[in-house]
């Protein structure tokens, strides 16, 4: 093991553990996630690219990690912060343990630190720019180069975690075509669709709303994604022009996408909703579901000008914006990850909520 380090852009410093040897630095935005399981699902969610992701619960790496629970292709966290790494992988669905899956991605991590610490320091103080690294520096010469890195909302993330080209997720069936505009698309949203009997084309975010239309789909879906959604203008450009053109769902960044293409303004909250316990009331039912949430913007429903915007849901704990609707436009716009991976399925029926919005509109 060998001596690391996090430094926050407010003068902290960290001092922990890294079983790398080989000298790394990484740099974003330090975030937390209270999740008690699911961390093979954290490290691999396109959300999470451009942030140091610090897990809450003390022990991680208990059950391994396997194939089946990648939600893309890579490894998309910057940095990883646990306060113990778990020697025992012990889980039937285990393939490697998460210590091996860490080194074979260069997944930089650090351990043996206070995360309890770190936590309630960006609860306080919101979150902040970090470096994490074993190399050696004064306390102030890291600190200054902390401070020098560019803030989430100075940087375009999507574009590193789009497709790069168009592609067919489960071939052509005939079932009803539906588009999915990729801003980081989590594998378990695609799964989703297609248990649906959707046929399932994706698309980059930067694909042209005349090329979508070309395909005639049936809907479109706006998937999650990174960063700030005001810095993605032209996922807000395109989904302008697709409105009321074919049902859309919109899903935490593509929710966020489409607010702002309808008009609205998002902003920053201190730390954001990253987690599995998130508790969300859906206004037209009473009902109230635990949710998988991994945002850092929400929208702000008061900037709307149009009236026939609707508010369907509510965060319960800060009551944020969870999940807007339109007396007139067809669509579904969602906060929080219906296709719950990692977390509870109290949402998954949103994806039935959108086959039975398209089969009404063919």
């Amino acid at each position: 093991m060998r001596k690391a380090y996090l430094g926050l852009e407010d003068g902290s410093i960290f001092e922990g553990e890294t079983f790398f040897n080989k000298e790394f630095e990484r740099y974003g935005e330090v975030v937390f996630n209270t999740s008690m399981t699911g961390y093979q699902e954290v490290l691999t969610d396109p959300s999470y690219k451009g942030q140091i992701v610090v897990m809450t619960y003390p022990l991680i790496g208990n059950y391994g990690v396997n194939s089946e629970d990648l939600e893309s292709s890579k490894v998309q966290v910057e940095g990883f912060v646990i306060r113990e790494l778990s020697k025992i992988s012990s889980n039937w669905r285990a393939e490697k343990n998460l210590k091996d899956f860490l080194v074979e991605n260069n997944v930089f991590t650090l351990t043996e630190v206070d995360t309890r610490a770190i936590t309630r320091k960006i609860r306080i103080y919101g979150a902040m720019k970090g470096l994490l690294t074993n190399r050696k520096y004064s306390k102030k010469e890291l600190i200054k180069k902390v401070r020098e890195l560019p803030s989430i909302s100075e940087q375009d993330l999507v574009k590193y975690v789009t497709t790069n080209k168009i592609y067919f997720y489960n071939g052509r069936t005939g079932n009803p075509l539906i588009v999915v505009l990729d801003f980081g698309v989590k594998f378990n949203i695609l799964k989703e669709l297609k248990k649906r009997d959707f046929d399932i084309v994706v698309f980059p975010a930067r694909t042209d709303y005349e090329l979508i239309l070309s395909y005639k789909p049936a809907g479109v879906v706006l998937s999650n994604g990174p960063g700030d959604p005001a810095i993605v203008c032209y996922g807000i450009e395109t989904t302008k022009k697709l409105l009321n053109k074919v049902p859309i769902l919109g899903i935490c960044l593509g929710h966020q996408i489409l607010g702002l293409a309808l008009g609205g303004k998002t902003y920053k909250l201190k730390f954001g909703h990253r987690g599995g316990n998130h508790p969300v009331k859906d206004l037209k039912t009473g009902k109230v579901m635990i949710t998988t949430q991994n945002h850092g913007f929400a929208i702000d429903f008061e900037s709307f000008k149009d009236e026939k915007i609707e508010l369907t849901h509510i965060n319960l704990n800060d009551n944020t914006v969870e999940g807007i609707g339109h007396k007139e436009i067809p669509f579904i716009s969602v906060q929080f990850h219906p296709e719950s991976c990692p977390g509870p399925h109290d949402t998954t029926y949103l994806f039935d909520e959108f086959r039975k919005l398209v089969i009404s509109r063919m």
